[in-house]
């Protein structure tokens, strides 16, 4: 059976060149998935395998827009709609620099089986742009949003594909794009989620991300006897998923000490200081220097004195990690020397952000170590409770939002931990989340036919 995941990846890397990512997602997926193939050969009947690693569909558009100068700029636009067997398509926008085809299509994969572990009735797809937020004006991120989704809104609607936001894609992004596809279709219907609380909007959408990694790790320390509480926590990236995963750290009685962005970090013994956080990220949108500037005590460190070929977050002693930034930030020797500081929990809040060699050590070190599909689905999980509201016209509180977020991320951690046991590697959540996450795809797939 590893022959034909080994074909599987090789066909990959000839139908869709240099996608590295891509590739990376496939592979930590299908090579979980050897004793379920091996127990049921109807997944290979069905030819399961290599259908779930072809999107339904793959859109990629130009994206033309004016700039405050008057001059035309033309980006790259994505929509991946990966797999709808289980319900509408659903995931994220990505606006950054870095965004091309492996990348979008490596995010799509990993969101078809998270989609699938909530519980909910939503498939797996990814978009986005190369655009770059950062530096531009309201009015020319206006500008690219409207000309942005004068393409996309072919395409979705809200029960055939209903995006979200990812990095660099917020509310403000959200408001232009949800402006721009109700003036093309007059229609006002929930068609992205993340949108303001007075048009539509959820609760707690903004903070799920980081509260649900929280949960997660919350259940993988009980089901070991211990808690977060006095916990000493390392948590990189500075956006909506570090800045609540933060937030709900104070709140279960753990402390995070490191924030970061792309110029550096920041290491506060004493616990981040939250609202100043929140001031220079959210409300100033400044780069964490200025924190530091701020608060006295507190220790800077630019990215290009990290040590080399390392992600300096890591670097810092730990009982729990929370890599909540972008992909492949925790390599192996970042991977090592938390083991070696004594952390003993990890629980992802972005995607795919550990490389396969961190990955190993993790298991084989039998600390809890929450993977990304898993530990991150509170985000995708609310955006679906959001979907639900607005399909009813209703608006639930922050306590009713927050309390079944809460039950989706135990239900998920239930999940994977019962299907490891199931398979004979009880604590292997990523033996776990993948198998529980393609069985449920995998089913509904065989149930549709051959479409």
């Amino acid at each position: 059976m590893s022959s034909y995941i080994h074909d599987t990846i090789s066909y990959l890397k000839q139908s869709s060149p240099a996608q590295t990512e891509f590739y990376q997602a496939a592979e930590e997926v299908l090579s979980s998935l050897k004793p379920l193939l091996d127990r049921n050969p109807k997944y290979q009947k069905h030819n399961i395998i290599q259908r779930i690693v072809e999107p339904e569909r793959q859109i990629l558009f130009r994206v033309a827009w004016v700039d405050d100068r008057g001059n035309v700029q033309v980006n790259k636009g994505y929509r991946i709609q990966f797999n709808s067997a289980l319900g509408p398509y659903k995931g994220g926008l990505r606006f950054h620099p870095n965004v091309n085809a492996g990348i979008i299509k490596f995010l799509g994969f990993e969101q078809i089986f998270k989609n699938s572990l909530t519980g909910l009735p939503i498939g797996g797809a990814k978009g986005g742009s190369n655009f770059d937020p950062k530096g531009k004006s309201d009015n020319e991120i206006m500008r690219f949003c409207q000309s942005f989704m004068t393409e996309l809104f072919r395409h979705v609607g809200d029960t055939i594909d209903v995006p979200a936001g990812d990095i660099g894609v917020g509310g403000r992004e959200i408001g232009y794009l949800y402006g721009q596809y109700k003036r093309l279709t007059g229609h006002y219907e929930g068609v992205l989620t993340g949108k303001g609380l007075n048009w539509g909007g959820s609760l707690v959408r903004t903070e799920a991300t980081g509260y649900g990694a929280v949960y997660f790790a919350q259940n993988m320390l009980a089901e070991r006897g211990d808690s977060m509480a006095g916990k000493v926590c390392a948590v990189s990236g500075s956006g909506n998923v570090s800045i609540y995963t933060i937030e709900k750290l104070y709140q279960v009685g753990a402390k995070a000490v490191t924030a970061s962005d792309s110029n550096g970090m920041i290491y506060d013994e004493r616990g981040i200081d939250l609202d100043l956080l929140k001031q220079v990220k959210e409300v100033d949108r400044a780069r964490l220097s200025r924190y530091a500037e701020q608060r006295p005590g507190t220790v800077y460190t630019p990215v290009e004195n990290y040590p080399t070929g390392r992600n300096g977050v890591w670097t810092v002693p730990c009982d729990a990690a929370f890599p909540s930034a972008t992909q492949n930030e925790v390599n192996a020797e970042d991977a090592a020397t938390l083991l070696k500081n004594g952390c003993k929990c990890i629980s992802e809040g972005a995607n795919m952000p550990s490389s396969a060699g961190a990955i190993d050590q993790f298991l084989a070190a039998g600390i809890a170590y929450g993977p990304a599909k898993a530990a991150n689905a509170g985000g995708v999980a609310t955006s679906q409770l959001e979907m639900s509201q607005n399909a009813a016209m209703l608006q639930w509180t922050f306590e009713e939002v927050d309390a079944k977020l809460k039950r989706i991320m135990e239900n998920i951690y239930r999940t994977a931990s019962e299907t490891a046991k199931e398979f004979g590697q009880p604590g292997n959540l990523v033996l776990g989340a993948n198998i529980a996450g393609f069985r449920k795809v995998a089913d509904a797939m065989i149930d549709q036919g051959v479409v």
